[in-house]
């Protein structure tokens, strides 16, 4: 919603995802037949990926009894669970809908449904436009949180979904094949619940990585002006303490305000902005800037804590 930014994401998650379900269900006929299947089965099957899905939770998918295993089952059956309609989008977009703006300018019959059209309102649902929204895009501080929250509740019902079938996975569904192939899988099985929306994937990624991030390391100056200055105000937190959606990758941060608008969150000796003000006036990354944060989880709390010090 930040950008018009749809296309490749849209072209690497369909493919992706095609690419797994057809790996599952190639193993999943091999556990059941003792050979694999042939080129024609999964021809037949196409590019459909809630025709694949299918074929996976009704041929392959095995219903265990223990709650964790139920709480798969309802997740990927439940009304309120967004997986069947993200990947419903794709397969869309990765049979016709890719050709959608080709499509429409030459008139065919076949058009298909605009992807970024249906993505969009999904994403209107997640985050409804109401008055406590539009008064946060309104707030440079809290404006940029919106977006990374959407693709948060997105790609947890994605992690979701692998989890689910990681857990398949191993407790020997796919049998011994299914372990040794789908080992990145397997990783997933092992995830509980803190880790689900919590992972930053831009760490994975080049640009991140080589991304020139100004950071300032406290100095013995620092400590003492946070100590003796009387226009420097702060407060230790932890994530014991706090009541709320802790937003940090450590334990423990502390929040200073500096004179009456400048706001600075301290993680592991590293200052960070938490507001606009403080960011343009110190030249300080933000903790999302810098990797210390969660993507998706605002940290507007803190900002206040700072800003009431």
């Amino acid at each position: 919603m930040g950008n018009d930014f749809y296309f490749l994401p849209f072209q690497l998650l369909s493919q992706g995802f095609e690419r797994l379900f057809k790996a599952y269900i190639c193993v999943g006929y091999f556990q059941c037949n003792n050979k694999l299947p042939n080129h024609k089965t999964l021809m037949n099957l196409g590019h459909d990926l809630i025709k694949l899905f299918d074929e996976i939770m009704e041929k392959y998918y095995i219903r265990y009894n223990p709650p964790i295993f139920e709480e798969d089952w309802d997740f990927i059956y439940s009304k309120k669970s967004l997986i069947r309609e993200i990947i419903d989008i794709l397969s869309d977009f990765g049979q016709q809908a890719r050709y959608y703006n080709f499509n429409l300018i030459t008139s065919n019959p076949k058009l298909g449904k605009n992807p970024k059209e249906r993505w969009g309102n999904l994403e209107s649902r997640i985050r409804p436009l109401d008055s406590k929204q539009i008064s946060r895009l309104l707030n440079p501080d809290t404006a940029d949180e919106i977006f990374p929250e959407i693709n948060r509740v997105i790609i947890s019902n994605c992690e979701r979904l692998l989890i689910c079938l990681g857990r398949q996975i191993s407790f020997g569904t796919l049998g011994l094949l299914g372990k040794q192939l789908a080992s990145s899988l397997y990783d997933y099985a092992t995830w509980n619940e803190d880790k689900i929306g919590n992972q930053d994937y831009r760490k994975s990624t080049i640009k991140f990585n080589q991304a020139v991030i100004v950071k300032h390391k406290r100095s013995i100056r620092d400590y003492f002006c946070r100590r003796f200055n009387p226009n420097y105000k702060y407060k230790s937190i932890t994530k014991r303490q706090y009541n709320g959606d802790w937003p940090f990758y450590t334990n423990k941060v502390v929040v200073e305000r500096r004179g009456k608008h400048w706001c600075v969150v301290t993680i592991n000796g590293t200052d960070y902005a938490l507001n606009g003000a403080a960011k343009g006036r110190y030249n300080l990354p933000t903790p999302y800037e810098g990797g210390m944060s969660i993507p998706g989880k605002s940290i507007e709390d803190f900002i206040q804590i700072a800003l009431n010090l």
